[in-house]
């Protein structure tokens, strides 16, 4: 049979072999698969099988004690790897459905279900946050002034879109001048590097009413600064919904989409799925890091009562990955609409000009975009994508129709394994990039 006749015959085989996404475990027969489609599709399955001997040699330096690594093309596995350990210590492998903490990249669904509220004229962008969180109606800003602080009142109300965009001028609050203030209401440096809730007793709108108390680094509209921002709109979403943002993102967003393994806290008889959080040591090596907020946290025994929408949700890769694909495609997966196309565009557009960087990144409404190639390494112009502080990274690439994620446990992360490994998946495309 000549190779023309073949070639169309390995495609069949392959996607059916694959299957659709993301709904079980893929076998090793699975992956071959898909690396068969890697051809056709403009991707050098050689130069793909190189991200396997990066992502283990860190393992084996014990420079990361294990990750997860999804790539997705138009919907389908091009590169699903387990390597190393969720738990070095007990000898448990990672797994494809391991749960990360995945911390930042809440920040990306929470910043939907907003967006859901403005589909259905129940919020505006142009609200003033004022409105929703009276402490919020007139902030005040720090400014330094030699070794002076000096507190003086917001030119302009924060609004919706300021959130969105994080140019509200609101950090996490650890910087030095303001730092002392923010301990005291058990904000910053005493919610672990500022942004940890897991371990609150109270609602996350009774920590967000005591935030528009404390003063803030930026005018408004004048700067890109990221911080609590998110987890403002999280409480608004709770008050203009009536109900918890646990609520709100199941039953609009992760119900809907089928992502059965994020949430914001993990069910006690699945504590085994939950990989351990280790950190980066003064060698470089991963060493196991601590309980608490600045290592393994309270997402399994805390008291559950805060819902953290910028940074407290657990997923799995493929979990995460139904979500990215429904913003790829538009706002919609496999039949169910979340989004419509243009609150989507507006996600994934920049809209803050220059102030996220001067050097072609921006930042639409959740996500950084890339608005020149080589801002970013590899990437094409009008990818965009973020990160979560234990290590987790993903990137969509619309023009290559690319879903790129790297999931990890490493709080801090030293290495550089973030910027590789997208770089290892952009040198395996054998198409050439439009420059734009």
């Amino acid at each position: 049979m000549s190779a023309r006749r073949l070639a169309p015959m390995v495609l069949l085989l392959a996607l059916a072999l694959t299957g659709s996404l993301l709904d079980a475990q893929a076998p090793a027969a699975a992956r071959s698969a898909a690396a068969a489609t890697s051809a056709a599709s403009g991707v050098s399955g050689e130069r793909l099988a190189r991200v396997d001997a990066v992502l283990e040699s860190y393992v084996e330096r014990g420079l990361i004690p294990g990750a997860v690594a999804l790539v997705l093309r138009d919907g389908q596995p091009i590169y699903q790897k387990a390597v190393g350990w969720a738990d070095k210590e007990a000898k448990r492998p990672m797994r494809m459905d391991t749960l990360f903490r995945i911390a930042s990249q809440t920040k990306a669904i929470t910043s939907v279900a907003a967006l859901t509220l403005v589909e259905e004229g129940k919020l505006s962008l142009g609200d003033q946050v004022g409105k929703y969180i009276p402490t919020f109606a007139r902030t005040m800003v720090a400014v330094r002034e030699g070794n002076e602080t000096k507190l003086v009142p917001a030119r302009r109300p924060i609004t919706i879109r300021d959130l969105l965009t994080h140019t509200a001028g609101i950090s996490y609050g650890t910087e030095p001048h303001i730092a002392n203030d923010y301990a005291a209401k058990g904000l910053g440096p005493s919610a672990g590097a500022g942004w940890y809730f897991a371990d609150k007793a109270e609602p996350i709108c009774d920590s967000m009413e005591r935030l528009g108390t404390l003063p803030f680094v930026a005018q408004p509209g004048e700067a890109w600064v990221y911080g609590y921002n998110t987890d403002v709109l999280g409480c608004v979403i709770e008050r203009v919904a009536g109900e918890s943002l646990d609520r709100v993102i199941a039953s609009r967003i992760t119900g809907p989409l089928r992502m059965t393994d994020t949430r914001f806290f993990v069910p006690a008889d699945q504590r085994d799925r939950l990989a351990v959080v280790y950190s980066s040591g003064a060698d470089g090596r991963a060493t196991r890091a601590p309980e608490g907020g600045r290592g393994q946290g309270s997402y399994v025994d805390g008291p559950r009562r805060a819902f953290s929408g910028g940074a407290g949700l657990v997923s799995t890769a493929r979990d995460y990955g139904r979500f990215l694909e429904m913003i790829r495609n538009d706002g919609a997966l496999d039949g169910v609409r979340i989004l419509s196309p243009r609150s989507v565009a507006l996600m994934r557009t920049n809209q803050v000009g220059t102030l996220r960087s001067p050097n072609g990144l921006g930042f639409g409404l959740g996500f950084e975009t890339t608005d020149r190639y080589g801002a970013n390494g590899l990437e094409d112009v009008g990818s965009y994508g973020w990160a979560g502080a234990y290590g987790t990274i993903y990137r969509i690439n619309p023009e290559q129709k690319l879903v790129i994620m790297l999931m990890l446990q490493l709080l801090p992360n030293t290495t550089d394994i973030r910027e590789k490994f997208p770089a290892m998946v952009y040198q395996a495309l054998t198409e050439s990039p439009r420059l734009r």
